[in-house]
């Protein structure tokens, strides 16, 4: 019986991301294997080169572009099946890789198709080519998940400058918030959760409650839940229809998070907080370390402010978490 596992390809993968959010998607080519299916460009990394090496070459020798600015996000293993065409001939023998995507902000000279492939400009949240390559398809739910995701904070606050607050943050543009007032009754908290679900919606903003309150989802118009490390561990299955993320705070909890196949998770503490003032914080040296290689997007909370963006992003995150700095006045 022959036990060997199949040689890992490593890739490079792009996410060439504008401004305004819209990604672009590369056709592949006739006379290429999954001719016709899309995908983010990129290719395969090179003896001797590193992930993000490889993908300057590629998006060069593909694109005519040069990388200017750019970001380490997910890291996701796919296993291929082989794949015959119409006539019967093998396309694509099966093999496994491991895709290292990064997100793309800047770079010099316009994409064109240099091999004959076509390209298209696509908004992350509303993709209209297909077929889509399919270690690709999955991406697109992470990337619908903004930069900046706020907790709420009640409790300091108290009612009144809280919803001002929220008034202002959802002007300024907050797109994801978790409810998270343990210590609400379920009264309380249920009246509290409308009162900002009629406030955000309008917005398009998603509000999810956190699993302390998990009862509520049966009754309120949410948009997920977010375990509590504790609750997470206790969990063996996704819940399905909605968003699910985790607070972790080891390589243990992630490894669990990304076997559910959770939509995200929050990593803590990077800094010092004044909620856990005695916790030891990790600092962004092993907070990469830990999400090295990892598949799901990853908040960095733990005194985070809106200025700690670059860092944390630069660090591999997909954006920060933030418990005060959200509602400070403007």
């Amino acid at each position: 019986m022959n036990t060997t596992k199949p040689k890992v390809t490593h890739a490079a993968v792009g996410i060439i991301q504008r401004e305004d959010g819209w990604v672009l998607l590369a056709e592949r080519p006739v006379g290429k294997p999954w001719a016709g299916y899309w995908e983010f460009p990129g290719g395969k990394v090179e003896e001797g080169e590193t992930p993000q090496q490889a993908l300057k070459r590629e998006l060069q020798e593909e694109l005519g572009i040069e990388v200017a600015s750019l970001y380490p996000w997910l890291t996701r293993s796919f296993d291929y099946a082989a794949k015959y065409d119409a006539a019967g001939q093998l396309d694509s023998a099966a093999k496994t890789v491991k895709l290292h995507f990064f997100i793309v902000t800047k770079w010099n000279g316009e994409p064109l198709g240099l091999e004959n492939q076509q390209l298209v400009w696509q908004p992350s949240d509303k993709v209209e080519v297909s077929p889509m390559l399919p270690a690709n398809a999955p991406i697109f739910a992470a990337l619908s998940l903004p930069s900046n995701y706020a907790i709420t904070n009640l409790s300091e606050l108290g009612e009144d400058l809280f919803f001002e607050r929220l008034q202002i943050s959802l002007d300024n543009g907050l797109k994801m918030l978790q409810l998270r007032e343990k210590q609400l009754s379920t009264q309380a908290f249920d009246a509290f959760a409308e009162r900002v679900i009629k406030l955000a919606s309008p917005y398009g903003a998603k509000v999810l409650i956190n699993s302390s309150h998990q009862s509520a989802l049966a009754i309120l118009n949410v948009a997920g839940i977010h375990f509590s490390a504790t609750d997470l561990m206790q969990i063996q299955t996704k819940p399905t229809a909605i968003i699910c993320g985790a607070s972790c705070h080891n390589d243990k909890e992630l490894a669990h998070a990304a076997a559910l196949g959770l939509d995200y998770v929050m990593l803590s503490p990077v800094k010092a907080t004044l909620s856990h003032p005695d916790e030891e914080s990790m600092g962004w040296s092993k907070f990469a370390d830990l999400i090295a290689d990892y598949p799901l997007p990853v908040y960095a909370l733990g005194g985070m402010q809106a200025v700690d963006l670059h860092e944390a992003k630069s660090h591999g995150a997909h954006g920060i978490a933030m418990l005060r700095s959200t509602w400070l006045s403007e």
